[in-house]
């Protein structure tokens, strides 16, 4: 009986050294970047695409959901009967068992690319310190882009197209980008709505990466200057950018590629923000002229944009914005739920190598 005890044991402890095993992996970026980013993942990525686009619906979703309704039948069933230590024993080993073969599979799925060189190394481009002029420098130029692209939607009457076509342009732009930028090429393209959109709204995600499907998932349930852009970012992580500044640059890459006034508003929009948002901080009166400079139909979206937020502030959404922080803390983002403002690193450091954004 004993030996079977320690037997059943057994299993956990393999999957714990394959973690081990995996994690010491991850600490050679140039093998996760060449070896795991540049061929294992495009194929597991592209298979689960595969699998999954057909579905008209987030198929993500809904796993998600069953989870969910998973967990909480098991606890029930659990405590109908009286637990006795070795019941308890026993449930914890499976519970550890299930755990540790879904972390193996989010390593081997997605999570190893949080640990690679990424898109700098791609484009020899490096992110580093840089001044407040540089930051002014950068900021004026959003502004000016965003106001300029306000205006040229406004001249030609262009509004936002449905979500199903918004989605669609957001693949063709990565297709156009493709031509400049090899490494942003995209097959098997499998961009979908979440169908708990509001729910998104109440724990604050605009969209998200299933690393169990292969599905990029975007919250349409949003005002509809934010969809563009999200959507080119989930792409980003679809990529294989596991870093969300860097999934961020990316779908900036991409929408610079397509010339469209809706897709550049929706991306000027967001690096707008926070660049703005950063160099108040440093110079509070240059980023409030720049907010003062902004066009009055730029305005208008962000007092909206805020109204959106505002309208969905709740303890949940602080509470799922902590968890994302430490998780994204966990897997090689310092900064956490903050890893968002760091595009503005890549914007600048684009800036200043190319002269232009």
């Amino acid at each position: 009986m004993q030996s079977v005890s320690k037997k059943i044991w057994l299993t956990p402890l393999i999957l714990i050294i394959v973690i081990v095993l995996l994690h010491l992996f991850s600490l050679q970026p140039a093998w996760v970047e060449n070896i795991y980013s540049a061929q294992i993942y495009p194929a597991i990525s592209y298979l689960l695409r595969i699998l999954t686009r057909w579905i008209p619906f987030s198929f993500g979703d809904l796993l998600y959901l069953f989870l969910f309704v998973w967990i909480v039948f098991v606890i029930i069933r659990f405590f109908k009967h009286k637990p006795s230590w070795g019941r308890c024993l026993l449930a914890l080993r499976n519970l550890m068992v299930k755990c540790l073969w879904l972390y193996i599979i989010f390593l081997l799925s997605w999570g190893l690319n949080y640990y690679r060189y990424g898109i700098g190394y791609q484009m020899n481009l490096s992110p580093e310190r840089y001044s407040t002029e540089d930051l002014k420098n950068v900021t004026t130029i959003l502004r000016d882009e965003l106001n300029y692209n306000r205006r040229v939607m406004d001249s030609l009457q262009l509004g936002y197209a449905d979500d199903a076509t918004t989605l669609q342009q957001a693949i063709q732009l990565y297709d156009t980008a493709k031509s400049t930028y090899p490494f942003l090429s995209y097959k098997c393209a499998d961009v979908k709505k979440m169908i708990f959109g509001v729910i998104g709204n109440y724990s604050g995600f605009l969209g998200y990466y299933n690393p169990f499907t292969g599905e990029a998932q975007v919250n349409t349930k949003v005002p509809p200057f934010i969809i563009p852009f999200t959507s080119c970012h989930e792409i980003g992580h679809q990529l294989g950018y596991a870093s969300e500044s860097e999934a961020s640059f990316a779908g900036y890459l991409a929408v610079k590629s397509g010339h469209s006034p809706v897709f550049n508003y929706s991306a000027y929009f967001d690096l707008f923000s926070y660049a703005n948002g950063e160099l108040f901080f440093r110079d509070s009166i240059a980023a409030k002229q720049n907010v003062n400079l902004l066009d009055t139909l730029v305005k208008k979206d962000m007092v909206a944009y805020r109204k959106y937020l505002h309208s969905y502030n709740n303890p949940v959404e602080i509470l799922f914005s902590n968890i994302y922080g430490n998780y994204l803390k966990v897997h090689n983002q310092p900064m956490g739920i903050e890893s968002y403002d760091e595009v503005v690193a890549w914007v600048v450091a684009y800036y200043k190598k190319y002269g232009h954004i």
